[in-house]
C-alpha cells in the first residue's frame, strides 16, 4: 500500500506539500505539472517549480516527490524528463488528465486521451530517456468526453514502459463533479499488469475503504481530501490496524500548522497572492471544523498581509516569524498563481 499526494494547479504547490507531508502518512507526491511546448527548460526553471529538486527531491520531511511533465511532443517530453530526473533522481511524472480548457485547447492533459498512440509514443520516448533505475509514472483520467476508451488508453501506456499508472476515475466532462466511478478503475486492472493507483472522491478513511473494494487497488491518491483534512493519510494507514480511528486534526493541533503555512506564504509569494492562498486553504478545511469555517469568515474580507498578520496574533498568541525552510538555509523563489501554457 502507498498513499500519495496528487498535483493540483494553483493549491498544492510546494508550500502546502511542505505543511501536509508534516503531518505524516504520505509516501510520495507529486508536483503540479510544469507544462513543456518545444523548449529544453533549463534547470533552474525545475528548481523553480520543483524546489525539492535542490534538496535530494524530497520535502522538508523528507516525503519524496516526483516532478510532473505536461505536453504533447514525445521528443521534447523525453528531453526534459531526462533534464529533470538527473537533478534529483526521483523519477518523472506524466500528465495525460489535467481537465483545464486552457490546457486541452493547447493539446494537453485529458485531450491526449483521444490519442492512445500518441500516449504509446510520449510514454515509450521518456522511458527510453529515463535513466534505467528511475520510474516513469503517468496520471490518466477515464477519457476526455467519455470513458469508452479508457482501457485502449491504459493498455498504451503499459505498452510504452510505464512503472505505475494512477487513474482519476472521471472523465474531463465529468469535471470534479461526484462521483467517482472507482469501479471503472477495477476494470482497467483486468487488462492492464502495470501497478495501478485509485484516485477521486476520497474525503475520509471510510471513501478509501470503499474505493479500495470497488477498484481492487491499495493505493491511492489523496488530492482535495488531504487538504481538507491534513490527517487523512495517516487514518487510512491507521484504519487498517485499528478500525474505528477518530477523523480529523484537532483545531489545536492545526492551529500551529496554519501559522507555518502563513510564514511560507509569506516568505515565498507576492504579497497580492498570500491572503488569497490562505482563504483557499481554509475553504476546504472548513468541510471538517467548525473552527476553520469560523478563521475563513475572520479572514475572507482580508487582502493586506498585513491584517491577517494582525489576526494570527490575536490566534491564542501565535505570531508568524521568519522562516528559512531547509537546513540548508537556501529559501525557495517565488512561484506564479498558475502554470499556464
Amino acid at each position: 500500500m502507498s498513499l500519495l499526494l496528487a498535483p493540483m494547479e494553483g493549491l498544492l504547490d510546494f508550500i502546502l506539500r511542505d505543511i501536509l507531508t508534516r503531518v505524516g502518512g504520505v509516501d510520495r507526491c507529486v508536483s503540479e505539472f510544469i507544462r513543456i511546448t518545444d523548449t529544453l527548460l533549463p534547470e533552474r526553471v525545475f528548481a523553480r517549480l520543483v524546489p525539492e529538486l535542490l534538496h535530494a527531491g524530497v520535502t522538508p520531511a523528507g516525503v519524496p516527490v516526483r516532478p510532473q511533465l505536461l505536453g504533447s511532443d514525445p521528443v521534447c517530453l523525453a528531453d526534459n524528463a531526462a533534464r529533470v530526473t538527473g537533478m534529483a533522481g526521483t523519477g518523472v511524472d506524466l500528465n495525460f488528465g489535467c481537465p483545464t480548457q486552457v490546457v486541452n485547447r493547447h493539446h494537453g492533459g485529458a485531450a491526449l486521451l483521444e490519442q492512445p498512440e500518441l500516449l504509446y509514443q510520449i510514454v515509450s520516448q521518456v522511458r527510453r530517456a529515463v535513466p534505467a533505475g528511475q520510474p516513469v509514472s503517468a496520471k490518466m483520467r477515464l477519457g476526455l468526453h467519455d470513458d469508452r476508451r479508457a482501457e485502449e488508453c491504459a493498455l498504451a501506456i503499459e505498452a510504452g514502459g510505464a512503472d505505475e499508472l494512477v487513474v482519476h476515475a472521471r472523465t474531463k466532462a465529468d469535471g470534479y463533479r461526484p462521483p467517482a466511478y472507482w469501479e471503472r478503475i477495477g476494470d482497467i486492472r483486468q487488462v492492464v499488469r502495470l501497478p495501478l493507483v485509485a484516485n477521486g472522491e476520497i474525503w475520509s478513511a471510510a471513501d478509501a475503504l470503499a474505493c479500495r473494494a470497488a477498484s481492487g487497488c491499495q493505493s491511492l491518491m489523496l488530492g482535495r481530501g488531504m487538504v481538507a483534512n491534513p490527517a487523512l493519510a495517516l487514518e487510512i494507514a491507521a484504519l487498517q490496524h485499528a478500525p474505528g480511528t477518530p477523523s480529523g486534526l484537532p483545531w489545536d493541533a492545526l492551529q500551529p500548522l496554519l501559522v507555518d503555512f502563513w510564514r511560507l506564504v509569506g516568505t515565498h509569494l507576492r504579497p497580492d497572492q498570500r491572503t488569497g492562498r490562505l482563504k483557499q486553504w481554509l475553504n476546504l478545511l472548513r468541510r471538517n471544523l467548525p473552527q476553520a469555517q469560523t478563521a475563513f469568515e475572520a479572514v475572507r474580507r482580508f487582502h493586506d498581509p498585513r491584517d491577517v498578520d494582525a489576526w494570527f496574533q490575536g490566534l491564542r498568541g501565535l505570531k508568524p516569524q521568519a522562516v528559512v525552510p531547509y537546513d540548508q538555509g537556501q529559501q525557495f523563489a517565488t512561484v506564479p498563481d498558475k502554470m499556464t501554457p
